[in-house]
């Protein structure tokens, strides 16, 4: 069985808050921000959801291939 995350059943702290918004702003994967702040995956999406904070990342082109205008 997986190893439970360390605030596994603990309650959110405003500065957790804070930091999931910030790295759903920044576009971080969801696997990412669970593992910075200690949480599930399930834990995440659940916050977010409460908090209306979109996970689903900026429509942005890989790998800079948007050519410079001269």
């Amino acid at each position: 069985m997986a190893k439970k995350p360390l605030n596994n059943g603990k309650a959110w702290k405003q500065e957790d808050n804070v930091q999931l918004k910030k790295l759903a702003k920044g576009d971080t994967p969801t696997p990412l921000i669970a593992y910075k702040l200690k949480r599930t995956t399930e834990a995440i999406y659940a916050k977010a959801e409460e908090l209306n904070i979109s996970l689903k990342p900026v429509n942005k082109s890989p790998y800079n291939r948007h050519t410079k205008q001269k």
